[in-house]
């Protein structure tokens, strides 16, 4: 459904952020997006948005394609009334707005409005707390049920393809689970290609079918999120689990040094 081929992401003319990406994200499927800060993960999805321009970023290399269709020189408008929408990282939600206003300009681009309201409550079927916070103003949510508006508000889209960027920042363990769990009912549910990037890389392997791991603008490893997990190198340097299957700690950054075959 949604591809990247061979892309490069230049900032304001000089930086070299993204070095020849190419990713794939099938139809019912979830592939995770991982890597430390700076890998190049949210420029992935700011490119396939195309909100680049606003932070000086450009695509000078590659494609990127969806449902068939180059997408990489349309404007970010027309990519989601495509059906492909981004839940930024910080949740992105309008703090002086109602949950309901929220969710209602979720729907702003549809065109069949006479099914809003039917999706409104299956959205609401998906994070009930949200029925009950309704009439209340976004900006004094709990950072958990802001984060379930800023994906529920993505739903009210009909998204074909969701992009989560960091869903799990600045939440407790509880909230995580509740959330990730609410992402695999959407995969099953809705149909949608989601694309998921996260720091958090044993629950979004826990959950996805794919991945690919980012470091300094690259991919260095792809492969099915249940070989991933049984990957030596993954286990110790994401998963936080030495050979011998203990915890790893990286207090000390001299202990945090990739092998050599890991760029290989």
């Amino acid at each position: 459904m949604l591809k990247l081929k061979n892309i490069e992401i230049v900032y304001n003319d000089v930086i070299l952020a993204v070095k020849g990406i190419s990713l794939e994200v099938p139809q019912r499927r979830i592939v995770a997006l991982l890597g430390s800060n700076g890998a190049g993960k949210s420029t992935i999805l700011k490119a396939i948005s195309k909100i680049l321009d606003i932070e000086e970023g450009e695509i000078e290399e590659g494609t990127i394609e969806f449902e068939g269709q180059r997408i990489d020189g349309l404007r970010p408008e027309a990519i989601v009334r495509m059906g492909i929408l981004q839940v930024p990282e910080g949740r992105g939600i309008f703090d002086d707005l109602t949950v309901f206003e929220n969710l209602r300009i979720g729907a702003f681009t549809r065109r069949d409005l006479s099914h809003a309201s039917h999706d409104f409550e299956a959205v609401l079927n998906y994070f009930p707390v949200l029925r009950d916070r309704q009439t209340q103003l976004a900006g004094y949510l709990s950072g958990g049920e802001q984060q379930m508006l800023a994906i529920a508000r993505a739903l009210m889209a009909k998204p074909k393809a969701l992009m989560l960027d960091e869903p799990s920042l600045g939440l407790g363990p509880l909230i995580i689970r509740e959330i990730f769990r609410i992402i695999q009912k959407i995969k099953q549910e809705e149909g949608a290609a989601i694309l998921l990037v996260e720091q958090n890389a044993n629950i979004a392997l826990s959950i996805s079918d794919y991945g690919y791991i980012m470091e300094n603008g690259k991919i260095v490893l792809d492969g099915s999120s249940e070989k991933l997990m049984k990957n030596e190198d993954v286990k110790e340097f994401y998963l936080g689990f030495t050979e011998a299957g203990t915890k790893k700690s990286y207090r000390n950054v001299k202990h945090y040094k990739r092998r050599k075959r890991w760029l290989s």
